[in-house]
């Protein structure tokens, strides 16, 4: 692989630049892709855009750059950010403050705006094959913003699928947040909702998934999944609560989204449930009303205070078994059921030892 050292004036930067949304972000007279499918969103906030632009005014030293050779083109590997901040400058996006008052690009004077036109950059140009290419964007990627899991694999299963995906899951106003923005953490731009997406979609098995369907003309699969799951949800639990924000309701979709459910009777016991002190985690209440899985609820558990109470009572002695165990080998346990109604108190604690609570458990 070779990689080469050049300076690249802002005003061979910016000539032809073109941001088309879907089809592409293009600048230094066309041949250079600023946005790849590997790159991120544009992330920057305003004060972060900012300061590149007092950076380059003020002739400070700007991070280089990397840039791969793709034929008689360039792609962009790292330096996204900093190169879409000084085009949409120079091309009248956006004012910064300067002596007190906003000004862009148009406002400043002849001086000033050769100044920022000729400013250089450094960028490390690479030409080498396409797997040599992505092992060196995995490393200088390394010193900045971490990538996630989603945008590495981005990275690698590069193609028509997932140009059409990262359509529907990758925007900040993407049709996934705007009806999924209530159920699903993350922020798409970082691809979150992609792959939370295609993690319920795949049992967990992403690559595989991207790695099958990368030349696929389209990801409507996907999308209607995603709706799908999300239209479910609505019908089934008409009554938002905040709790709903994060459930993994793809695997829920999956094994109950074909059975037939009275709502009236889960909105009943979901209030219930809503107001029970003992479950500690509400959000798996979704799980259990479904499921009727405890585990999904993580029951408030009993003190130590309530614990050395009840071991006191029995004399130590495990009340299954009948042996005598140490304190710190014995666990508590409802003797009325949390299902049945028992609480998490003082006086319906009991002391099991290790293998009985064990068994009890697995039952």
């Amino acid at each position: 692989m070779k990689i080469d050292l050049r300076k690249v004036k802002v005003s061979d930067l910016v000539a032809g630049y073109e941001d088309r949304g879907e089809e592409g972000v293009r600048g230094y007279d066309k041949q250079l892709n600023i946005r790849p499918a590997y790159q991120r969103e544009f992330i920057y906030k305003e004060k972060q855009r900012n300061a590149v632009i007092e950076t380059v005014r003020k002739n400070f030293p700007l991070n280089t750059m990397y840039w791969a050779v793709v034929g008689d083109d360039f792609e962009l590997m790292d330096g996204q950010q900093r190169t879409i901040s000084i085009c949409q400058y120079v091309h009248g996006d956006y004012a910064v403050e300067i002596e007190g008052s906003p000004r862009f690009f148009t406002n400043l004077t002849a001086e000033r705006k050769q100044q920022i036109l000729d400013y250089e950059l450094s960028v490390y140009v690479c030409d080498g094959a396409d797997g040599e290419k992505l092992d060196w964007f995995k490393i200088i990627n390394i010193a900045g913003e971490k990538l996630t899991d989603q945008e590495l694999r981005n990275a690698i299963y590069t193609g028509p699928w997932l140009a059409d995906a990262k359509r529907w899951f990758s925007k900040g106003g993407a049709p996934a947040a705007a009806i999924g923005s209530k159920l699903v953490n993350g922020a798409p731009i970082r691809q979150e909702y992609l792959e939370t997406a295609l993690d319920w979609l795949s049992n967990g098995a992403i690559d595989h998934y991207m790695a099958e369907h990368q030349d696929d003309q389209n990801a409507n699969e996907l999308w209607t999944y995603f709706q799908n799951i999300i239209n479910w949800v609505n019908l089934t639990f008409p009554t938002y609560r905040k709790e709903m924000k994060g459930v993994a309701w793809g695997p829920l979709y999956n094994k109950y989204g074909q059975k037939k459910q009275d709502t009236g009777k889960l909105e009943a016991e979901i209030s219930r449930l809503m107001q029970d002190e003992d479950v500690s985690k509400k959000s798996g209440i979704y799980d259990y009303v479904l499921s009727g899985s405890e585990r999904a609820l993580s029951i408030r558990a009993f003190t130590d205070n309530m614990k050395r109470e009840a071991y006191e009572r029995q004399k130590g002695l495990c009340v299954v078994c009948g042996k005598h165990f140490a304190l710190e080998g014995m666990h508590g346990d409802h003797i009325t059921p949390w299902s049945k109604s028992g609480k998490t108190d003082a006086k319906n604690c009991q002391m099991l030892c290790a293998e009985d609570n064990r068994r009890k458990s697995a039952v």
